[in-house]
């Protein structure tokens, strides 16, 4: 039977990847490690919780001793490395943060799965490592080949983890696999990101505040079309390659912002311009023509359809992203575990 190591299970991405996992491969185990900082939320599992296939374990990836005992007694086949802080504002706030996390972490998990002889090694990572591109170039796409020109700590972070896996592939023959995906978004997203907040914030009829002019671009992805993508290049993808994942659905953050208004029913009088994001990059856009031609993948979702499900999932579970504005998803542990 196959086991699978989940890192960063408990965050958006992660998590629906854990929900997508336990559902499609009844016969694999399902591990998830999460260390259950602000963004992790063991609410998000609450459903998969009892699942035989599933097994929720606490920790952090930057802890050796404790990822070292994990591996040696888990005995991993495959690993999937979400775990990241992930937030462009924080890493500005405080990068030594995102450089122990995304970093060292990363390269901890690497030397675990090298001395317990892991099958595969996929590295979640983002398409903000290639920087960004001009407003005035849409023939422009980030491909793999496109150079890395990383703008705040978080990318820089991101970047090196990337080149970490890719040194650990060539000097150690690690059967490393990396996916670069565009902004992505749907149900469990954390209520600081840009939808979930604009959604959060509208309901509650509150300003919503837009960086600049709201001119920035960025190609969104609905989570389970990356889902399915990080599904078929661990099982089929080429070792030691990158793959871009992006929905083409390229939309300035005010068009975002103006859509989730418009289905909402509320006015744009809501929108606040708020000073601008330093080193905001200008435009995301991804070329997915690897992961088409070589892996068969295709998006399920464009945006119209994708942000319509989403704000319906937000509208129809408010507790969760209530407890999370409250604070009280961060008792969820406690109560799940006390009695185990």
């Amino acid at each position: 039977m196959m086991k699978v190591l989940v890192t960063g299970g408990a965050g958006f991405i992660g998590g629906n990847f854990v929900h997508y996992m336990v559902d499609k491969y009844p016969n694999y185990n399902i591990v998830c490690l999460d260390a259950l900082t602000y963004a992790g939320n063991l609410e998000t599992l609450e459903s998969v919780m009892d699942k035989e296939n599933f097994k929720f374990v606490k920790g952090d990836i930057a802890d050796r001793e404790f990822i070292n005992d994990l591996f040696k007694t888990e005995a991993f086949d495959l690993v999937v490395n979400f775990a990241a802080e992930s937030h462009v504002d924080r890493s500005i706030e405080d990068p030594g943060v995102f450089l122990t996390t995304n970093v060292i972490g990363t390269q901890i998990l690497l030397d675990a799965a090298k001395k317990t002889d892991v099958k595969r090694f996929h590295q979640v990572s983002t398409d903000e490592v290639y920087g960004d591109l001009p407003l005035d170039r849409p023939d422009l796409f980030f491909t793999e080949e496109t150079p890395l020109h990383t703008s705040s700590p978080y990318s820089a972070s991101k970047a090196s983890a990337d080149l970490l896996c890719l040194a650990y592939h060539r000097t150690f023959k690690m059967p490393i696999t990396i996916s670069r995906c565009s902004n992505n978004y749907g149900p469990y997203h954390f209520p600081e990101k840009l939808i979930p907040l604009m959604i959060s914030r509208a309901l509650n009829d509150e300003s919503l505040p837009v960086y600049g002019t709201g001119e920035n671009v960025r190609d969104w992805l609905h989570v389970y079309d990356h889902c399915t993508a990080i599904d078929l290049i661990m099982h089929d993808g080429r070792v030691g390659e990158v793959y871009n994942v992006g929905g083409h659905n390229e939309r300035t953050n005010l068009e975002v912002v103006k859509t989730i208004l418009r289905e909402l029913d509320k006015p744009e009088s809501l929108i606040a311009y708020v000073k601008d994001r330093a080193g905001h990059d200008m435009r995301y856009a991804i070329d997915p023509t690897k992961m088409e031609s070589e892996l068969g993948w295709k998006p399920k979702y464009n945006f119209d359809s994708g942000i319509k499900e989403t704000i319906e999932w937000y509208l129809d579970n408010k507790d969760w992203w209530q407890h999370i504005i409250s604070g009280e998803y961060k008792d969820y542990y406690e109560k799940q575990y006390k009695n185990r």
